[in-house]
């Protein structure tokens, strides 16, 4: 392959992380593919808290540690722009539009071989331990790839894939959602959220939710939530258990962790599941064993769905039948604006980076 490219590009880097955090959008080496890659010209990026967490410099079990300099930037959707060996074989040609499966996968070992792509021995993320959308161009494994549609906004497709991939395997893969199932999702503006509310609407169920501040609540109530409780100052299990006539609820959507699991529990019905992918509070809650088992509830671990998931998910998003909340869009200079937004908890649904 001939590259005829510039050697250098535009891109958001992190330097170092935690206190003396620095993240500065300047000149980087353009990325060439490998064989089984592609090069994409990014055409749209979207933040999720994965993003924060590199930033902090998060760590602890079950996180894997992160190189640096790296430029972040989970979900991403642009133009093939050069191609590696394979890519010709798998049907791909300079100028396709596509969107990138957030995982990277090995494809060999057990969990890949049973289509569990998430829980691959090798398993990396795009944007933490490679590098991700923050640039005018990123290296994309071939097998990641889902072809967009010319009628739909490279936007809309890069705010979809992790949120909506998530949402997804914690409602239906992990969770069994039915139609006239109930579920609670704490925290209705983020991105995770926002994208559980579309799909619980989806399937019929009858959704509720919480959020600290009344704008978002108004905000959810347009996107179907029947109820929505505002405020921590008053616990909202008991009011989860008011609403729903002493019943509780059949699922949680729980992102935020250390700080709600408690009420999240106690929230749910007999038989209730919490689905958790998340824990921004914290990962570190307290809880009582016995309201767990004595009343058969269970809690289930349900990050990043499978690649069948992925694309079931974004055929949906392309068709119509789900669409993304996007709440800002920013250019590449100002992604650490766009960072601080999404720290503050201040947006609702996907924050979104354009090149």
């Amino acid at each position: 392959m001939t590259d005829e490219r510039s050697s250098t590009m535009r891109a958001a880097v992190f330097d170092r992380v935690g206190g003396e955090t620095r993240l500065t959008t300047r000149d980087w080496p353009t990325p060439s593919p490998k064989a089984d890659e592609v090069r994409l010209r990014v055409g749209a990026a979207a933040l999720n808290r994965a993003d924060l967490a590199v930033l902090t410099g998060l760590e602890g079990p079950g996180l894997r540690p992160r190189r640096l300099p790296l430029v972040p930037g989970v979900d991403l959707a642009g133009t093939i722009d050069a191609l590696g060996g394979d890519a010709p074989a798998e049907g791909w040609r300079a100028g396709d539009r596509v969107v990138a499966y957030p995982g990277v996968f090995c494809g060999r070992c057990l969990p890949c071989r049973r289509g569990e792509e998430s829980m691959c021995d090798r398993y990396q993320i795009i944007g933490e331990e490679r590098d991700g959308g923050f640039a005018e161009y990123v290296t994309i494994p071939v097998r990641n790839l889902k072809r967009v549609p010319d009628a739909v906004p490279f936007e809309v497709a890069a705010a979809a894939p992790a949120t909506f991939t998530t949402a997804w395997r914690m409602l239906i893969g992990a969770g069994g959602l039915v139609p006239g199932d109930t579920v609670l999702v704490v925290g209705v503006g983020s991105g995770v959220s926002t994208a559980a509310i579309a799909i619980a609407r989806r399937v019929g169920a009858r959704v509720l939710g919480t959020t600290r501040r009344a704008a978002k609540a108004v905000r959810a109530r347009e996107l179907g939530v029947a109820d929505v409780h505002v405020g921590y100052d008053a616990p909202f299990d008991a009011w989860a258990m008011e609403t729903t006539d002493g019943r509780g609820v059949d699922l949680v959507v729980d992102s935020v962790g250390a700080a709600t699991w408690r009420q999240s529990i106690r929230s749910l019905a007999r038989g209730g599941a919490l689905v958790v992918c998340g824990a921004t509070s914290g990962d570190v809650p307290e809880i009582s064993i016995r309201e767990l088992y004595q009343n058969h509830r269970r809690i289930l671990g349900a990050p990043l769905g499978n690649l069948r998931e992925f694309s079931r998910v974004m055929d949906l998003v392309f068709a119509g039948e789900l669409t993304p909340v996007i709440d800002r869009r920013y250019r590449l200079d100002e992604v650490g604006e766009a960072l601080a937004r999404l720290a503050d908890q201040d947006q609702f649904g996907k924050i979104v980076v354009l090149p």
